[in-house]
């Protein structure tokens, strides 16, 4: 998920959202339990599988917008398996409805971009911009690497603690988008992905 320079998605981080929304005398954001994410998992889940299905028709290869430098950070398969969907507004499942009430600053955020496994929905205003779809595409490493259910909960648990700017999975795909805007040496973004994800 990419939000255009840190803006415009959210009010506040979500640590903190869930620190204001927290009981009195409680300081640190509470994680979601595993209780929580037995119950929500199977619904975000299936929210993913229709909304991806809904929206397959207007999903487009990556290999064919032709972007000039994505091919020298990103494997050919990768960008031939994975698909954009170009979009006014990027759908978010409905965390609060299942319960998760503390993201729904989270859910509300009007980002640039959004990852479910192998797709991901873009704004149309951004398209064109090589960096957004960089970003997303370390995204969908994540999801492959760690799988559906790891990469959910790590993505909440980061949200919770550390809000969206901080958050691991956020901040991972963020410095390796800095480093692609810079044109700093060019780097196999699968190798990068799994040794940041080792050390969390």
């Amino acid at each position: 998920m990419r939000r255009r320079e840190f803006i415009a998605a959210m009010v506040y981080p979500l640590s903190e959202f869930a620190q204001r929304h927290a009981p009195l005398g409680q300081s640190r954001p509470v994680l979601v339990t595993p209780e929580e994410f037995h119950i929500a998992y199977p619904q975000v889940e299936a929210w993913i599988q229709t909304t991806l299905a809904t929206y397959e028709k207007h999903a487009q290869p990556i290999a064919s917008m032709h972007f000039a430098r994505l091919p020298r950070y990103f494997d050919h398969d990768l960008l031939e398996s994975t698909k954009c969907i170009p979009i006014d507004r990027v759908p978010m499942p409905p965390l609060a409805a299942l319960g998760l009430g503390r993201f729904a600053a989270f859910e509300e955020g009007d980002f640039d971009g959004v990852t479910y496994l192998n797709r991901y929905f873009i704004k149309q205003t951004v398209v064109t911009e090589e960096a957004v779809h960089f970003h997303e595409l370390i995204h969908v490493i994540q999801w492959r690497l760690l799988g559906p259910e790891r990469f959910l909960r790590a993505y909440a648990n980061g949200l919770d603690e550390f809000g969206y700017e901080n958050s691991p999975l956020e901040r991972m795909a963020y410095d390796a988008e800095v480093s692609f805007k810079r044109s700093s040496a060019i780097f196999d973004a699968e190798k990068f992905v799994a040794k940041r994800l080792g050390r969390m």
